[in-house]
């Protein structure tokens, strides 16, 4: 028992003097560790470090992307839907692009003049309002200012001409001057439909006409839908002579050579009747009936209304208008915006 207790002495004498001889040994790893530890997050001579420090006369632009606000239309009121006699018809806000309204909106129909529409935006494209543009033959009916060959007028007034008073003959001068001519004209006009997304349009010709002088059907002929148009107008109403343009129910446009001037009423009879009402494009043939692209804009927020073969194409708009504003209220929406790459 006695020399167990010794034995067990002895080992652990042993092993306190093992411990007790690696100690230094065990001192300098980790002094080593610790001197290894202090480099690593020392500061070093870095790039950061090197920079001049330099005043700044200005302060940085910080880019930073913050939420944007919109205001969206909201239906509250759930007022019922007027009677309508039209083909097709669309109501968009203009401001968020949501739409509030949609009957046949993608049945492709006779647009009459609502073409123009385009007619003035591929106009805008390649003239310049000041270029002056001479007169010559051509082949035009229905809504005519009656020009004269050898007249010359600003692409401004030829511009007034075709979107107040619808004249043909003022599209028909705008695309025959056009590079190549009226055929290239056209194929820009479709191009540029191809590029705002007007998957069912096709256009014929500058005017919207669909038949000829004599009345008969013509062979290729504009299609258009509500949709399509309502999505024309919108690209439309950013440009600042376009929406100065249609807002208009008087103009005078004047023949440079003579000096002679042809005054100019709106066809839009709805400018003078409701002030809230600022375009945009009236449009009518026998055969697609009334049509009418109109822009209405309140406090509450701006709308683009379009009615297709309609048999009364001011008092549905109207109606239209009336029901859209008493039905929707435009609340503030808070948009997260991402940053670039998103």
């Amino acid at each position: 028992m006695i020399s167990r207790r010794k034995n067990n002495l002895y080992f652990d004498f042993m092993s306190k003097k093992v411990l007790l001889k690696d100690w230094p040994l065990k001192l300098k790893k980790w002094l080593l560790f610790s001197f290894a530890l202090f480099f690593i997050f020392l500061p070093g001579q870095n790039w950061y470090f090197s920079l001049p420090l330099e005043a700044k006369e200005k302060n940085q632009e910080v880019l930073t992307y913050l939420p944007q606000s919109s205001r969206y239309p909201v239906n509250l009121a759930k007022v019922p839907l007027p009677d309508l006699t039209v083909q097709a018809a669309m109501v968009l806000d203009v401001g968020s692009g949501t739409v509030l309204y949609r009957f046949n909106e993608d049945f492709p129909l006779l647009p009459a003049s609502t073409v123009k529409i385009m007619t003035a935006l591929v106009a805008l494209d390649h003239y310049s309002l000041d270029q002056i543009i001479e007169i010559g033959k051509i082949e035009s009916f229905g809504q005519t200012i009656d020009f004269k060959v050898g007249q010359k007028f600003y692409v401004r007034d030829l511009l007034l001409a075709l979107l107040v008073a619808s004249a043909n003959d003022a599209a028909e001068v705008l695309a025959q001057n056009y590079p190549g001519g009226k055929e290239a004209f056209v194929r820009a006009m479709n191009e540029k439909a191809e590029s705002l997304s007007m998957s069912r349009t096709h256009f014929a010709n500058p005017t919207g006409l669909d038949s000829d002088v004599n009345e008969h059907k013509l062979k290729d002929f504009s299609l258009t839908t509500a949709l399509d148009l309502s999505r024309l107008a919108r690209v439309a109403l950013r440009d600042k002579f376009i929406t100065q343009t249609v807002d208009k129910t008087f103009v005078v446009v004047t023949d440079l050579t003579t000096g002679q001037e042809y005054p100019l009423y709106n066809i839009n009879i709805l400018l003078n009747k409701r002030p809230e009402i600022k375009g945009i494009k009236t449009g009518w043939t026998e055969e697609a009936g009334e049509c009418l692209v109109a822009l209405a804009q309140k406090e509450e927020g701006s709308l683009v209304t379009v009615v297709l073969g309609s048999q009364d194409r001011f008092g549905e708009t109207e109606k239209l208008i009336d029901w859209a504003y008493a039905n929707f209220s435009w609340q503030l929406v808070i948009e997260p915006t991402l940053g670039p790459g998103h």
